[in-house]
């Protein structure tokens, strides 16, 4: 399912939408870039030009999840960093995106809120700071690390080796 999301050559065209898969993108105010599993683009004449296609288009993030909903924001701060790169990009505002869950099958729609747009705001700063510091915190092992595409860059498992003495 995740593959399919990133894979580039599945670009499709159905009616007034357009789907882009593992479209890259940044944020210059944030100091973050990444990969959007899909983007539709929606045609509708009150929407944003977009280089490539003719007309007007409204534009939705999609983050493609392999398991269920979680119980924190996590996955809709990474879907609402999405959008605020696409927004910086594309100089549009967009109000709405969704999560699908492979484990239930279904798209959940998310409101990109204020608030949502502060806690963005609030890690990526926290990001900066720590990384500026040179300071990596440690990190909580769970089982979720085997799934993350990060595993090896992050390296959980080191956390849990003792220093000689």
């Amino acid at each position: 399912m995740h593959e399919r999301a990133h894979d580039v050559s599945l670009h499709e065209k159905r009616g007034d939408v357009t789907t882009s898969r593992a479209l890259k993108v940044h944020s210059s105010s944030l100091g973050i870039s990444g990969e959007c599993d899909v983007v539709e683009f929606i045609k509708n004449d009150s929407g944003v030009q977009v280089n490539g296609l003719e007309g007007k288009y409204d534009i939705i993030p999609i983050e493609y999840k392999k398991g269920r909903p979680k119980t924190n924001v996590c996955d809709e701060l990474q879907l609402v960093a999405q959008a605020m790169c696409l927004e910086e990009m594309l100089c549009c505002c967009i109000p709405v995106g969704y999560l699908y869950y492979g484990e239930i099958k279904h798209r959940v729609k998310v409101e990109i809120t204020d608030e949502l747009r502060h806690q963005v705001e609030k890690c990526t700063e926290e990001m900066h700071n720590l990384y500026s510091r040179r300071y990596t915190p440690k990190v909580k092992q769970t089982k979720a690390c085997k799934e993350c595409s990060l595993v090896n860059i992050c390296l959980p498992e080191l956390d849990k080796i003792k220093k000689a003495s």
